[in-house]
């Protein structure tokens, strides 16, 4: 009984799951998360689940990667099989792009003979700028995937250098180009804002230049400093400045100003896309579908039961290859989790969450406050205004 599994059970070694869980899988979407743990550099701001060629040790070679996780998709086809196939898959890390586009390629035919790919169904990669060029992009092309976000964070020169980016700054939007002329409908460019340095001037001309390289889709994140990361140990010495409550909202703003007049509109907190461009996968994470994610220290969720895989790559080639699940640990969500979760998600997008899955003292306060549309609060929908954006996880925490 899916009912009777306490917080951070084992995951058995066939990684199997409770019949409860596995009824309806897929029945609001179906949706795959492969974790590519390789990186040719660490970031500074970076606490990822990633590793550079000296952190693998024995047992964890790229070149072997894609086979390894097939071997992650031979077990899962095994616990599951999600009614209507994959909608979406989207290939993350890491930098998946130092795999080459022949073992992503690959990856992605696993999962198309495991379960099979929907009509229409969204495969994104992410990139790093210096990652690719218009061959590689091609060959992605060639091999299925329809969309790609490259990881930009900043159009100054010394804005990468404090965050330890290796790209220029003018890559980012020349691989974006190239990403078009290979064909990809869907380009997103990431930025990151509030990085110590940072002028008013160089976040506007970060914002000009994802506007100008004509991607449908733009993801704009305060930075976040994580304990045990390179920038942590820099401003607990005073070496940077730690980032300002007050620069990040002004540089929201900015974004949303800027982008709403370029016809980007926002349809989560962090962020805007065109009419139909839109991450479907993220979409998915956010309205409470299932998914399985493949690879070292990848979550899962179905039918309310979430686990999560060993970390280490070595340690989860290892398992695989003895025939035994990589999951480390697993919890079932109880009815109270999942409806927290779901208002701390569905409220930070764009269509909102029904006034009656919240608490109505919480709401009616956030609208006396000004963090709520009227109109939709009329309709009976919860949907956030810009300052109510900027406060988001304030009001979250007044409705549930």
């Amino acid at each position: 009984m899916a009912g009777a599994l306490p917080d951070g059970e084992p995951v058995p070694a066939d990684g199997s799951l409770p019949d409860e869980a596995t009824r309806d899988v897929g029945g609001d979407g179906f949706a795959v998360y492969v974790h590519v743990p390789f990186c040719a550099s660490r970031c500074g701001y970076c606490d990822f689940n990633t590793y550079t060629a000296s952190e693998l040790g024995a047992g964890a070679s790229r070149d072997e990667y894609a086979d390894t996780v097939l071997r992650e998709l031979e077990l899962a086809a095994k616990v599951i099989q999600p009614r209507g196939g994959v909608d979406t898959v989207f290939v993350g890390g890491g930098t998946p792009t130092l795999l080459t586009a022949k073992d992503l390629g690959k990856i992605l035919e696993g999962v198309d003979r495991t379960w099979g790919l929907a009509a229409g169904a969204e495969v994104t990669t992410e990139a790093n700028p210096e990652s690719v060029d218009l061959s590689y992009l091609k060959d992605l092309r060639t091999a299925g995937f329809t969309r790609i976000s490259l990881g930009m964070q900043s159009s100054a020169e010394h804005v990468l250098r404090v965050l330890d980016r290796k790209h220029t700054a003018g890559r980012a939007p020349q691989a974006a180009e190239e990403a078009r002329r290979a064909g990809f409908g869907h380009v997103n460019l990431d930025l990151i804002y509030g990085t110590p340095g940072e002028a008013p001037e160089d976040f506007a001309r970060s914002l000009r230049t994802v506007i100008d390289a004509g991607v449908d889709h733009v993801s704009a994140y305060a930075l976040i400093v994580e304990d045990g990361t390179r920038m942590a140990t820099r401003m607990r010495r005073g070496e940077l400045p730690f980032p300002s409550d007050d620069v990040a909202a002004d540089r929201y703003l900015a974004a949303e100003e800027a982008l709403t007049a370029a016809g980007l509109g926002w349809y989560e907190v962090s962020n805007w896309a065109r009419p139909g461009g839109e991450c479907r996968h993220n979409l998915l994470y956010w309205t409470g579908a299932d998914w399985w994610g493949l690879g070292p220290g990848a979550h899962s969720h179905v039918g309310g039961v979430r686990w999560w895989n060993v970390k280490h790559p070595s340690a989860y080639a290892n398992r695989l290859n003895d025939g035994v699940s990589p999951g480390h640990g697993r919890e079932l969500l109880s009815a109270e989790d999942r409806h927290v979760e779901d208002v701390m998600l569905r409220v930070r997008l764009r269509a909102g969450i029904p006034l009656d899955r919240v608490d109505p003292g919480g709401a009616a306060q956030a609208l006396g406050d000004g963090l709520l549309e009227p109109d939709a609060y009329a309709a009976g929908r919860l949907v956030l205004t810009l300052r109510g954006r900027l406060l988001a996880d304030a009001v979250i925490r007044d409705l549930v």
